[in-house]
């Protein structure tokens, strides 16, 4: 256990009012609202109400789609409940989970609020500092959360509750040991009957379940938090569970698309095709996504991967980020080559799976020459083959980080408190070494990389007039990529009168997100 003194007044919250909590049995879940579509209920909360049902707490669920008031629904809820607990992501997310904690201190001020989800695990001490946290739950949440829950309920002390950090009675931030990550295949099913399919299906179009059959990747790329989180280990589920309970689930809640959030689902590529197998020895029909990396697609044969199509798989999202291999070193992603992407391409496409290659631009190290590198290399692979999409994003540098170190020194300022991560949502740009007019090119040239790879999807489906203007505009939008030229842009003007031109997508559904090149840089 690790003690830091106190850097503010004694906190409202202190041993004596929470123990007037006990004899109180309802829990309050919230996810805050962010930008994009749903991919079905809040998976992070389904999760961490299974063991508190099962050990006899009331749970309500709160989001923005279940209850639109959510700040009237959240004090409503709240008056006779033993604790608040709120799942926070970097960015966007934050802003509500600070005004509807605030809003909880300033009513129910003796109630615990507990942060949980990746940012308050990733920048514990400072979301912590907040007067409106009382605890957080670090990394895999749901038997701390339980054991926490149990504390607060019957009146005891917070000390040696594993996986924790909170505040003493005195305002002192305490953080408690790690717990042990858990085999998810201990964990109980998400609690799936607490979430109406119907109400995100009104806002997405389309029946969806999230589900997660596997956590954590064996990889350390430097952008990435993941390696922090699960600390590299890969925990998945059983073949038979993840088929049983999608063979379940499925036909129970009417659902057609199932989106896996797993970081990256091919790691165990034996598993990957026994659950294929499986789902289709089921008989029950979906469809599903998932995440993984060019070089796990790539060892896999033909017949593999079109069992995979023939299970229900219909697009793919690749963590490419680049096609220069002096730049993936710079990442940490040596195991990576541009080959393997070529023949992930090659086999997606045999077996009519799309695919989703992501773009990171701006990472630290990457030159002009390296991303003009990058939208030839990719360019040809889409050429090539026509079920290959691109979302760029620049580099956005999330807490806890390994590279941190080094942007400090490249003069990347770190936000300095909650309310300052609010702003950095995926894409932002806070890089300093990426301004003025290094930055007009970027932006120049990915409006040409993402025009060309759209021109080459030429459909008979489009107006001839649209189509004709596509074919005009291939050969000088290629000659431009070719050879680094972008002033006088035609074509773009061209284009931007005709069409919108997708410059984002999903990277687990494929579905456009941004409406513009400056949403992303």
């Amino acid at each position: 256990m690790t003690t830091s003194s106190p850097s503010r007044p004694r906190v409202q919250a202190n041993l004596q009012t929470r123990a007037n909590l006990s004899g109180a049995n309802k829990i309050v879940l919230f996810y805050p609202p962010y930008d994009g579509p749903p991919l079905g209920a809040p998976l992070s909360l389904l999760c961490l109400a299974s063991p508190l049902l099962q050990a006899g707490f009331e749970v309500k669920l709160i989001d923005n789609l279940i209850s639109p008031d959510i700040e009237k629904t959240i004090l409503h809820e709240v008056e006779d409940a033993l604790l608040l607990g709120i799942s926070v992501l970097t960015g966007p997310h934050i802003g509500a989970a600070i005004r509807m904690s605030k809003a909880v201190k300033k009513k129910r001020p003796a109630v615990p609020i507990v942060f949980g989800g990746w940012h308050a695990s990733l920048a514990t001490e400072q979301t912590l500092r907040e007067p409106y946290v009382d605890a957080i739950v670090r990394g895999q949440g749901e038997l701390t959360l339980l054991e926490l829950a149990q504390r607060i309920a019957d009146g005891d002390d917070w000390h040696g509750v594993r996986g924790i950090s909170f505040k003493d009675a005195d305002g002192g931030i305490v953080h408690e040991p790690e717990r042990p990550v858990a085999d998810i295949n201990t964990l109980p099913r998400p609690a799936y009957h607490m979430a109406d399919p119907r109400i995100y299906a009104a806002v997405s179009g389309v029946r969806q379940l999230a589900y997660t059959s596997s956590v954590g990747c064996p990889y350390q790329c430097n952008y990435c938090t993941d390696q922090v989180f699960y600390k590299r280990r890969f925990n998945a589920y059983r073949v038979e569970r993840v088929v049983s309970d999608l063979a379940e689930l499925v036909p129970r809640y009417n659902i057609e698309h199932v989106p896996l959030f797993d970081s990256n689902f091919l790691v165990d590529r034996k598993r990957a095709v026994a659950i294929a197998k499986g789902i289709i020895a089921s008989g029950v029909k979906f469809q599903w996504d998932f995440q993984t990396s060019t070089d796990f697609l790539a060892l896999m044969s033909e017949e593999d991967v079109r069992l995979l199509a023939e299970s229900g798989v219909h697009h793919i999202g690749f963590g490419t980020e680049s096609a220069s291999q002096e730049v993936l070193v710079l990442m940490n992603k040596r195991f990576q080559h541009v080959e393997q992407m070529v023949e992930t391409a090659r086999k997606t496409n045999l077996a009519g799976i799309h695919v989703v290659f992501n773009i990171i631009l701006g990472y630290p190290g990457e030159t002009e020459a390296h991303r003009q590198q990058t939208f030839r290399i990719m360019s040809d692979i889409a050429k090539e083959y026509a079920n290959v999409s691109f979302s760029p994003n620049i580099f956005t540098p999330y807490p806890g980080i390994p590279i941190w170190p080094q942007l400090r020194e490249m003069g990347v300022r770190e936000p300095q408190s909650l309310e300052e991560w609010e702003t950095l949502a995926l894409g932002t740009n806070v890089l300093p070494w990426l301004r003025g007019e290094e930055l007009r090119r970027l932006r120049r040239s990915l409006e040409y990389f993402l025009l060309n790879n759209q021109i080459r999807k030429v459909s008979a489906k489009i107006p001839w007039a649209r189509r004709n203007v596509r074919r005009l505009l291939g050969a000088p939008v290629r000659w431009r990529i070719g050879k680094s030229r972008y002033s006088f842009p035609w074509e773009l003007w061209v284009s931007r009168a005709v069409e919108k031109v997708v410059t984002r997508r999903s990277l687990l559904t494929g579905r456009p997100l941004a409406e513009s090149t400056q949403e992303v840089c």
